[in-house]
């Protein structure tokens, strides 16, 4: 990697990271999510998984990427080995079919804006009319889905320094939107001499810690909210500083990410509380019916009159769109990063992946576009079925996070055993000298002012797979529960299109694991990326990575799982000139010169 494609400093890193965090989910999922667990009672699971999950994972990811200084593919061949290579690409996948209809919701966001800005939201308009209007209409959706594709590709087109340009005006003017509605909200719930929504919102209604779907709920939304294992923080470590501190930086991701919730919380639970009779119903009735209907009408309320009325409602939905795009940004860059590494230029792989997301997104724009018999309500089932597909698939990713520490610590034990000639399985020894191997080798170094415990062993190798469990049982037992038929292959809803597509995807990754993810290619002819692929005008040859050694570790390059590969070399080691291909014939390596001068 060049050392001019690097984030300027901790502040850039920061922002980056906290806008690949903060999303829509922040707006309208947290506020829907306190409203049907008990208010404030929602707010201690959440915070709970919040150090239990999310922080122990991203400091991971921070790690991993950190030292791997790849992408998702690379970092996995690196830590878990070779043959586990398309565990990056799963996760790499899973960001990117995340994005195919994460764009479509971005367009919403901006045209709720403009719509907004133009007076189409103020009292009196029916919001129904308008959602309904709005989605059965391809053509507007289609227009802003392109509309935000083209500023994620505008925003990470020049790589690193310009995806950190991006964050900072976009966070920067995020947290002003945001703390501008708070502060209307807090007049309007404040009109009548009471803070009903500020009150509800720090609440504790003791009934509910004792719901199980408080504590699965909870779990999702701080896995999610954090981006937590989508490989985000790996792909944006790439960019960091050597001397970067991860566990500071992570944890402050996370905090920030969590204080936005509130703050956003806050704003949605005081406007509701002060203009709806009945609040509960309405920050209740889904993540759409809330942010798209409800919230509109309710701005349309705010006293201070029109003006103040067009504030609230263009503010907020601002706010929103500035909120989506950094989770775009990141989106996007996640994919590209992988193209890079694969010896991509950075242009083409942009533009490829910007296209592959506006194609492959069409379906969620404009396809079963059905209306609720039951509330009149237009809603996107195509979209929402990728969503019920791809949304847990995430958890897979921060899964195979956990299985890459787990390994490393393990090769690390069978090394120490090695080396002090011991034989069979000791626990006490494989606690010392393995379970606290990762902890003390990327973590626990001399670039890191924030030391962490044996707490984080504790919870990656012990709590995190028993969460990861319990999560995925309430997922399905709540399909078989509450789907009808949900075995059918034919039901979107159903448990079995999930497994089909996960198998299908896993299968198909495994199966181009042993060529295209551990190897570049390379072309023969003059024609362009991806042309030469489709004709096959192209040959393959091992993809050189590196990984860095913090200050103070003892991490000899042969400790790692991918340390057997000979492509898998220390900064500033040369790399082999020539490699065995697979007819067993020894050939240059075209690439080895410019790789290690890039190291």
């Amino acid at each position: 990697m060049a050392q001019s494609d690097q984030f300027n400093g901790r502040l850039g890193l920061i922002f980056a990271s906290i806008g690949a965090a903060i999303g829509t989910g922040n707006i309208w999922r947290f506020p829907r999510m306190v409203g049907a667990n008990g208010g404030g009672t929602f707010l201690i699971p959440w915070l709970i998984f919040l150090f239990a999950w999310s922080i122990p994972l991203v400091i991971a990811e921070f790690a991993m990427g950190k030292r791997s200084r790849t992408g998702t593919i690379g970092t996995f061949r690196i830590f878990a080995g070779k043959k586990f290579a398309w565990m990056g690409l799963w996760t790499a996948w899973i960001s990117t079919a995340i994005g195919f209809y994460y764009a479509v919701v971005t367009g919403w966001c901006i045209n709720y804006f403009q719509t907004a800005i133009r007076g189409g939201l103020s009292e009196g308009v029916d919001t129904t009319d308008v959602w309904n209007n709005f989605l059965q209409e391809p053509t507007q959706v289609i227009f802003f889905q392109a509309i935000a594709i083209l500023i994620t590709m505008a925003a990470i087109w020049k790589g690193a320094k310009a995806i950190e340009k991006a964050n900072v005006y976009l966070m920067t003017s995020l947290f002003v939107l945001l703390f501008t509605a708070l502060f209307l909200a807090f007049v309007m719930d404040f009109e009548d001499g009471t803070l009903d929504g500020f009150v509800f919102m720090f609440s504790i209604q003791p009934e509910y810690l004792f719901e199980p779907e408080t504590w699965i709920n909870g779990l999702s939304q701080s896995a999610w909210s954090c981006s937590a294992g989508m490989g985000m923080a790996i792909t944006y470590s790439v960019y960091m500083r050597k001397d970067e501190d991860t566990t500071l930086n992570a944890a402050t991701m996370c905090l920030a990410n969590n204080s936005i919730s509130i703050i956003a919380g806050l704003t949605v639970m005081m406007a509701v509380f002060a203009v709806v009779d009945d609040p509960l119903s309405a920050v209740g009735g889904g993540s759409s019916a809330i942010t798209f209907l409800v919230l509109p009408e309710v701005f349309a309320k705010a006293p201070g009159g029109p003006a103040v009325q067009l504030l609230m409602v263009t503010v907020f939905f601002l706010a929103l769109s500035f909120a989506a795009l950094t989770s775009m940004i990141s989106t996007v860059e996640l994919c590209v990063r992988n193209f890079v590494d694969h010896g991509v230029d950075r242009s083409q792989a942009v533009g490829f992946t910007s296209a592959a997301i506006f194609l492959f997104g069409l379906p969620s724009a404009a396809i079963w576009i059905l209306v609720d018999d039951s509330t009149g309500v237009a809603f996107p089932q195509f979209l929402e079925v990728q969503d019920h597909i791809w949304g847990y698939g995430l958890m897979f990713s921060g899964l195979f996070i956990a299985y890459s520490i787990w390994k490393y610590g393990w090769n690390r034990y069978k090394w120490w055993q090695k080396e002090n000639d011991r034989e069979g399985f000791d626990m006490g020894d494989y606690v010392e000298n393995g379970v606290s191997a990762f902890r003390d080798d990327f973590v626990n170094t001399g670039d890191n002012d924030w030391w962490i415990g044996r707490w984080w062993d504790a919870i990656m190798y012990i709590g995190f797979p028993a969460m990861f469990a319990v999560l995925m049982l309430s997922y399905f037992t709540d399909l078989l529960a509450n789907v009808h038929d949900p075995w059918n292959p034919t039901n979107p809803h159903g448990i079995s299109i999930i497994l089909l597509f996960w198998g299908i995807t896993a299968i198909l990754f495994v199966s181009l694991n042993k060529y295209v993810l551990t190897n570049r290619m390379i072309p023969t002819t003059d024609s362009p990326w991806p042309l030469y692929i489709f004709s096959g005008d192209f040959e393959l040859e091992p993809r050189p990575l590196y990984r860095n050694v913090p200050e103070g570790a003892e991490a000899p390059i042969d400790m790692l799982p991918g340390g057997d590969d000979p492509f898998v070399v220390q900064a500033g080691d040369d790399l082999p000139e020539t490699f065995v291909d697979e007819y067993g014939e020894k050939r240059n390596h075209s690439m080895a010169t410019i790789e290690a001068d890039l190291a």
